[in-house]
């Protein structure tokens, strides 16, 4: 018995580009799913067109392959590429909390810059501003963090006579027997 597949058109696009992807990393598909944190044959069916992955296991899977999650949920269909926007506000949501790569402030803080678009009007230049900050904020979120450059310190004065200390009639460095 012959399985269909998710797409109505016969093509698997996502699971022939994760097969892809990984290929070309070299991977096994036991490596990425370890990578990824999923079992075996939960990948396998993936990549058959057998299942249809959540956004944050497509989110492990590109963290595994060291591919951008969103073109991952641009092969999936939850995002679509020419306007790089979800189905509706559910959506974003679920993509700002399902980000691993976020800290649950900045998850709160996106999602709170997000909705203050939304309430604000449902035009497409606040569309456009809602999805720009939301991209500058995750790509923030997931550069490295690097130790801030330490500031150049003011060379301390010089003690004068004035303000040497007295010396303190202690031993000396040296020991004379």
């Amino acid at each position: 018995m012959s399985r269909i597949p998710l797409n109505p058109l016969g093509s698997n696009s996502l699971g022939d580009y994760l097969r892809e992807q990984r290929q070309s990393a070299r991977l096994s598909l036991r490596q990425l799913a370890d990578l990824a944190g999923i079992s075996n044959p939960y990948l396998s069916q993936i990549e058959r067109g057998l299942k249809k992955p959540s956004a944050e296991i497509l989110q492990q899977l590109a963290k595994g392959l060291e591919v951008s999650a969103e073109s991952l949920y641009v092969q999936a269909g939850i995002l679509d590429e020419r306007h790089g926007s979800g189905v509706g506000p559910l959506d974003t949501r679920a993509v700002i909390k399902s980000d691993p790569a976020l800290t649950d402030r900045q998850r709160r803080t996106l999602i709170d810059i997000y909705d203050s678009f939304v309430e604000a009007g449902d035009s497409a230049s606040t569309r456009e501003s809602t999805r720009d900050l939301a991209k500058a904020a995750a790509d923030r979120a997931a550069t490295p963090r690097t130790a801030t450059p330490k500031t150049a310190k003011a060379p301390k004065p010089k003690p004068t006579k004035a303000t040497r200390k007295p010396a303190t009639g202690g031993r000396s460095s040296k020991t004379t027997r």
